[in-house]
């Protein structure tokens, strides 16, 4: 940042800004924690290893189709716009209030309002076959019953074969039966599943699993896995 990115004014509009979007946290987490899961917005340490995959593209290469599921108030959706301005974005967000808080952080996104399961239909809509990276900070709610059950398949049905998916998950609660069942969904989905190390300046701490390798049709062989 140059100086005048630095100068009071700025510093205060970007306090102003992480006020607000903490404001929207902890608004949303009270009227439905399930939904929400944290009553504070990722750090950006978070968010970085949850882009990582990106970084690791050549430039040489065409601008990747991301799809970022449960982009809340943008944590994630800053970090990927700053790693590759250039890229297809697409957000799904089912939480109306988070929903027009990012359109109006990020003005001109092409965001869908809805469940996490319409993704599909949504990138048929658009003319995208494959992702490059699925970005996912959705909470464990939305993995439950018959549509959440399809989603991790659909996810993997649909990244190209060289793409990413990354899911982060609390440290606290990784090994909780919900976390174990997320983690067997995605060795059941993809070839490979590794593990990052914790992500201590996170609150609460977290890790992020990096699921690459797409099993078509959902093979339940087991994955490799880095933990």
């Amino acid at each position: 940042m140059d100086a005048h990115e630095w100068s009071p004014p700025a510093v205060r509009r970007a306090a102003g800004a992480r006020s607000a979007e903490q404001l929207v946290f902890v608004r949303e987490f009270l009227r439905a924690p399930l939904r929400t899961a944290s009553v504070v917005p990722s750090s950006a340490a978070l968010a970085e290893r949850m882009v990582a995959p990106l970084l690791l593209r050549s430039p040489a290469q065409r601008a990747p189709v991301v799809l970022e599921l449960g982009p809340g108030t943008g944590a994630f959706t800053a970090a990927l716009h700053a790693a590759v301005p250039g890229m297809r974005y697409l957000g799904v967000e089912a939480n109306p209030v988070m929903a027009d808080h990012l359109a109006a952080r990020f003005p001109g996104i092409d965001l869908v309002r809805g469940p996490a399961s319409g993704f599909p239909g949504a990138l048929a809509q658009r003319g995208l076959r494959t992702v490059d990276l699925v970005v996912s900070g959705l909470p464990w709610q939305a993995f439950a019953g018959p549509a959440g059950a399809d989603l991790v398949p659909a996810i993997a049905a649909h990244l190209a074969p060289a793409g990413a998916h990354t899911q982060f998950t609390y440290s606290w609660s990784r090994w909780a039966p919900p976390g174990r069942r997320q983690h067997r969904a995605l060795r059941r989905a993809f070839g490979r599943v590794d593990v990052s190390p914790t992500v201590w300046p996170n609150l609460p701490p977290a890790v992020v699993y990096t699921a690459t390798r797409p099993r078509p049709g959902g093979d339940h062989a087991a994955a490799t896995s880095s933990c």
